[in-house]
């Protein structure tokens, strides 16, 4: 059989397209970057420049003065993390019987975690707050990592469910012959094979609850709870004026943990995967 070839013009449009999109993913973090390293007078030009003509780290000095960053970062680290755990650990076994159930009672799991996804944040924020309340768990961290887990367990339930049935049922027939049950089956033989599907769950959960804003601004009222998103806030003023030095110096900062946990995780991924194709 004979393959198709793409022809040399098609394979530039195609690199052109991806070089496009690229820069238009790099263009605002490029001059979120450039802003962050600017003067006031700078920064208060009327045409102002992509390169700083004089670079400071006076933001970055007023932004750990002004606002308590570090304190707010390991809040946010501290919840994105659990989040992330508890995620994979109910969603791998779910994953598991949704992807492997034949019955109507999976296919109906598997529709309401696909309709689930288009519930909005608005509608869903009063019935966790109500819920939280008789938790006594409003004001705390471990309420909103409870609140994340909910919110990205439907979409980690699907990713990790494709992950599933793309692992081969004569493995664990095979693992059911030698004894072993369903759960060893799935701790000895599913789950190494879903390393990549597990690490891009994990990342999925970690970059979500990092970011989110919403549910924090809700549900932690105590400056000592809040996270970075939420403290990111304060460098606007009561009249909508934003300080554009020091929030762009701490909002580069908070971008930096997303990408390194990308970066790694991106590797173990690859990794998984192109083991995986080497043993098939």
């Amino acid at each position: 059989m004979t393959g198709t070839r793409t022809s040399p013009g098609a394979r530039a449009g195609q690199y052109a397209a991806l070089l496009a999109y690229l820069a238009f993913l790099a263009l605002p973090f490029l001059w979120l970057l450039s802003t962050a390293f600017k003067t006031p007078r700078e920064l208060a030009a009327a045409h102002p420049a992509w390169i700083p003509r004089h670079p400071t780290l006076g933001n970055f000095r007023r932004a750990f003065d002004e606002q308590p960053l570090p304190h707010a970062a390991l809040n946010s680290l501290l919840v994105a993390l659990g989040a992330a755990v508890i995620a994979v650990l109910l969603a791998t076994p779910m994953a598991y019987v949704m992807a492997r159930g034949r019955g109507r009672l999976a296919r109906a799991a598997t529709g309401w975690v696909v309709v689930s996804q288009a519930f909005p944040f608005v509608l869903l924020i009063i019935p966790l707050f109500l819920v939280l309340k008789e938790l006594r768990l409003i004001d705390s961290l471990a309420g909103l990592v409870l609140v994340h887990v909910v919110w990205s367990l439907p979409f980690a339930l699907w990713m990790l469910a494709g992950y599933v049935r793309a692992v081969p049922a004569e493995l664990e027939e095979a693992a059911a012959v030698d004894g072993a049950g369903r759960l060893r089956t799935l701790v000895s033989v599913t789950a190494p094979l879903l390393a990549p599907g597990i690490a891009a769950t994990a990342l999925f959960a970690f970059v979500t609850a990092w970011n989110e804003f919403f549910f924090a601004l809700v549900l932690l009222k105590s400056p000592e709870k809040q996270t970075l998103p939420v403290v990111l806030t304060h460098f606007i003023g009561a009249e909508g004026v934003a300080d554009l030095g020091p929030l762009a110096a701490a909002a580069f900062l908070a971008t930096l943990p997303s990408l390194v946990v990308f970066a790694i995780v991106q590797r173990r991924i690859t990794g998984g995967l192109l083991a995986g194709a080497v043993k098939g």
